[in-house]
């Protein structure tokens, strides 16, 4: 099969003809991701093997043609959209769990895997991978890794890129090069594996991954915490991760993201308060019991009302509300601007008092949810595409909201990434400096400027 618009006067024909689709719905598909950013691809290509991998890039890399690998699409900042005329590496089809070594407590695994396939498979044998995006049940790991994924339970544990021990990759040039592997220790070289970790497909193609797993505790204990203030819930997480617990979880809600949830599905949630939070513990029947004891006295001691989950049903009714959030919001409007800023955690009443300025300066409905117990506060300013003028003052208000962090001390992005969302934000943050080593780091593994290309930097 010859692809005609990648032909050089050589007449070099494409490679993997039969993963090849220019198919308008499905070069439509692939098109976009999670943050509605339409692009143009003109192939898609889905291959099935780290040498298929290697040729395709090898080929788009001798035809200066764009490429973007992606997985399922959840990116939150345009990642995954195609600049014109890319070609999409969809690597949805490399998902198999390659292996699950219980004794060295490492699994190893296909970008295409789905995360919640990973969490069941291990948590069927008594093991746990820690990081859970909002998204896990459809995102791949391929995607997380790309983007440095987080998720609730990150306070403890951390995110992505703390359990990537090595990584198989494709190199622009087709090469294929390993970095780190099985062991959890190693300092031969420069650590090249956490520098591909989050850096969104821009230098390479990530085609096996090496995961560290954890036991599976042995017992979990929820906790749903409201407040009539919402000053008084910031106040708590404060005081929680001072006191010397680390909850598994500790998660934030607003008035407004308990009503949009209650609106869209009726879970239960008082939507009379002005905040809630969810929190869990985890470890051992006995510490577990200690902690739950310490967090139901700070909370309630700064006014809250704590219900614990009886049972695995309420746990999993509670968490239900809470993945519900996101697509909760467009009942309010048909418009989202999703942000996920981080402030120190001892900081968060100041940003939330921020948020609210903001929100009443623009004249517009700011919806906050997230990560409270590590500072990463999901930010949603809410608008109609269609009310130009709404639109245009929502869009504006973007950068107030990240002079707003960067003034605590905090970043524009915890763990949505870049992308085209964020990338002219980006000198707000980091230096010229930084910039300039970064874009040099960039030129090093892809001097032709394939490798999804109009992402990161501005």
């Amino acid at each position: 099969m010859v692809f005609k618009i990648f032909k050089k006067k050589n007449e070099e024909t494409f490679p993997l003809p039969g993963r090849v689709s220019t198919d308008k719905e499905e070069l439509f598909c692939y098109g976009f991701d999670s943050s509605s950013i339409q692009g143009e691809p003109s192939a898609v290509v889905k291959p099935v093997s780290t040498d298929e991998v290697s040729q395709m890039v090898a080929f788009a890399n001798k035809q200066r043609t764009p490429i973007v690998a992606r997985g399922a699409g959840t990116g939150m900042t345009g990642g995954a959209v195609p600049v014109k005329d890319a070609i999409i590496l969809s690597l949805d089809s490399m998902n198999k769990i390659l292996e699950i070594d219980e004794r060295n407590m490492i699994a190893v695994v296909e970008p295409g895997v789905i995360n919640g396939h990973l969490q069941e498979q291990l948590e069927a044998k008594g093991l746990f991978y820690p990081p859970d995006p909002s998204s896990m049940n459809y995102c791949t790991l391929g995607g997380n890794v790309a983007e440095n994924a987080g998720g609730p339970r990150a306070i403890k544990y951390g995110v992505t890129r703390d359990y990537v021990l090595g990584l198989e990759v494709v190199l622009p040039d087709g090469r294929v090069m390993m970095t780190g592997g099985k062991t959890y220790k190693n300092v031969v070289g420069y650590d090249l594996t956490r520098l591909i970790v989050g850096s969104e497909g821009t230098l390479c193609v990530v085609t096996k991954i090496f995961l560290k797993v954890l036991p599976l505790p042995a017992e979990t204990m929820t906790l749903l915490c409201t407040y009539s203030e919402i000053n008084d819930a910031a106040l708590t997480v404060s005081k929680i991760t001072s006191s010397g617990i680390i909850p598994r979880v500790l998660e934030f809600m607003d008035n407004e993201s308990v009503r949009a949830v209650e609106n869209y599905r009726q879970f239960g949630l008082p939507t009379d308060a002005e905040a809630l939070l969810l929190i869990e513990v985890d470890g051992s029947r006995a510490s577990v019991s200690e902690e739950a004891d310490k967090i139901v006295s700070i909370c309630t001691s700064l006014n809250a009302r704590v219900r614990i989950a009886e049972d695995m049903f309420a746990k999993k009714r509670i968490w239900e509300a809470r993945r519900a959030i996101s697509p909760a919001l467009y009942r309010i409007k048909p418009t989202k601007i999703n942000e996920d800023i981080v402030v120190p955690r001892g900081r968060i009443p100041e940003m939330l008092q921020a948020l609210k300025e903001i929100s009443e300066k623009y004249n517009l409905k700011i919806v906050n949810f997230g990560h409270a117990g590590d500072g990463n506060i999901h930010v949603n300013v809410m608008t109609d595409k269609n009310d130009k003028g709404e639109y245009e003052r929502a869009k504006n208000s973007v950068k107030d909201i990240f002079q707003a962090t960067l003034k605590l001390e905090g970043t524009i992005s915890g763990e949505h990434g870049v992308g085209l969302t964020k990338k002219q934000y980006v000198g707000m943050e980091l230096s010229d400096t930084s910039i300039e080593i970064m874009k040099a780091i960039k030129n090093v593994f892809d001097p032709n400027g394939i490798m999804n290309p109009g992402k990161m930097f501005p």
